[in-house]
């Protein structure tokens, strides 16, 4: 082998040296940040696929790469400082192969270059077990935190919670009233747009108590605002009902008063935040109570129907009547049963069949009053027979309870009239108790034994 050739053989295994031994600081330097950053890696991970619905795989190869880059930077600034050089490992290597400092004379071109054998060792192996931990536990511990199962706060394909139920009452109103087309839409959207608002804060405080009492108070207004509208129309049309039927017949103040009672109740409705339709608006606008002759029996009816279904609509529309029945149902309006008078099929003392209650005019006079018919405040039951005595009758003696009433029947006292005369009172035949018993017992005792029960029976 020639000298050059040998050269180069030299120079190569000692380049060769030098490269491991760096790169065996830097995988050392590397271990402690590389697991340090990889359970921050997995924390951030567990709190992504947690918080988000969709993990983000994107961002987060994003951002795990510059984590990297940063971490290998550092690792390799912290490692450089150890670094060796071609020349020590030259040195390094002829100390191992106790050449005697021949490959450093050859390279100052005092000696030849010795002839290179065919192994060379350079005193150096690696240690896998140690260089292969961090790489595996980091690997471990980032599979660990894709695959670890755990769930998401919001999931998009998870149904959006149940509202409260006076939330849904009220939404149930809106389309029912949209539905029928009752109701001026200007009004709907207003309180639509109110409980979008509602709607818009976040599920978790849908339940709060200020979410519900904002809903209460929105679902009330507007119970008040469709319960004011239907009394308001049912009004309109019972005294167009009285017009019609009985108009001619009425005394002029009791017309007038009708036609007031008209004209207050379509301007509440006018005025109102909750109107009619705009189609039965314009008609009641148009309409001139004083002037119902102008108009046919069909189209009055028509007009009086008409309004009468809008203000049941605007019953059963009502989120504090739904479930109820029609018309004095149980749970209805209890001002509907009160009124209901007298016999079969809600007929009033003196009315005709088939004749509707408030029909008829009445034929009050001066010196019988006005001609109100009884039973005003409700159906009137069976007299009582007051201050007179009922016998009770027991229909079955299995069902007495403590505290009922079996039986009364008229007695007297029985009373020993025979004369007593007088009598001894008699002794006491206790002699007492505790220290008492003892002075009765044995007045004589010494004074140290006095002393002693007195104390005792303090």
């Amino acid at each position: 082998m020639s000298e050059k050739s040998a050269q180069a053989h030299w120079m190569a295994r000692a380049k060769s040296l030098s490269n491991r031994i760096n790169m065996a600081w830097f995988l050392e330097k590397l271990s402690i940040p590389l697991l340090a950053s990889s359970l921050v890696g997995a924390i951030i991970i567990l709190l992504a696929r947690r918080e988000f619905p969709v993990f983000p795989l994107q961002t987060t190869l994003i951002v795990t790469s510059g984590v990297l880059l940063t971490v290998l930077a550092i690792s390799w600034f912290i490692a450089r400082r150890h670094f060796t050089t071609t020349e020590r490992a030259l040195v390094r290597v002829e100390s191992s192969m106790q050449l005697n400092n021949a490959l450093t004379a050859a390279r100052e071109g005092v000696a030849p270059w010795p002839e290179a054998p065919e192994s060379i060792h350079d005193g150096t192996e690696w240690n896998w077990r140690r260089l292969a931990i961090p790489p595996l536990a980091t690997l471990l511990i980032l599979l660990a935190a894709f695959l670890l199962p755990i769930s998401a706060k919001s999931d998009p394909n998870e149904p959006p919670p149940e509202e409260p139920t006076n939330r849904q009452a009220l939404q149930a109103s809106i389309d029912e009233l949209r539905e029928d087309d009752t109701i001026d839409e200007e009004y709907l959207d207003e309180v639509e747009e109110k409980l979008e608002e509602l709607r818009e804060q976040p599920t978790e405080n849908w339940f709060d108590h200020s979410a519900l009492e904002a809903t209460d108070n929105l679902k009330n207004a507007h119970e008040q605002q469709l319960k004011q509208l239907e009394r308001n129309l049912r009004k309109a049309e019972q005294s167009l009902e009285n017009l019609q039927k009985n108009g001619n017949q009425m005394a002029p103040d009791a017309r007038e008063r009708l036609l007031n009672e008209f004209d207050q109740s379509l301007q509440q409705m006018q005025q109102g935040a909750m109107k009619p339709n705009q189609e039965l608006l314009e008609q009641l606008k148009q309409l001139d109570p004083g002037q119902l002759d102008n108009l046919t029996p069909q189209q009055m009816d028509q007009l009086r129907e008409n309004m009468r279904q809008h203000a049941q609509k605007m019953k059963q529309a009502n989120p504090g009547q739904q479930g109820q029945g029609e018309e004095g149902g149980e749970g209805g309006d209890w001002n509907d049963e009160l009124n209901q008078e007298g016999g079969e099929n809600g007929q009033q003392p003196g009315q005709q069949p088939g004749q509707q209650p408030g029909q008829q005019p009445g034929n009050g006079d001066i010196n019988r009053g006005p001609g109100t018919t009884p039973g005003v405040l409700g159906n009137e039951r069976e007299k009582l027979q007051t201050g007179e005595r009922e016998g009770l009758e027991l229909r079955n003696i299995d069902d007495i309870l403590p505290g009922d009433l079996l039986e009364l029947q008229d007695g007297e006292h029985q009373l020993d009239k025979s004369k007593v005369g007088i009598r001894a009172g008699g002794e006491i035949d206790n002699l007492g108790d505790g220290g008492d018993l003892i002075w009765k017992v044995a007045p004589d005792l010494h004074p140290a034994e006095k002393k002693a029960l007195r104390e005792f029976f303090k």
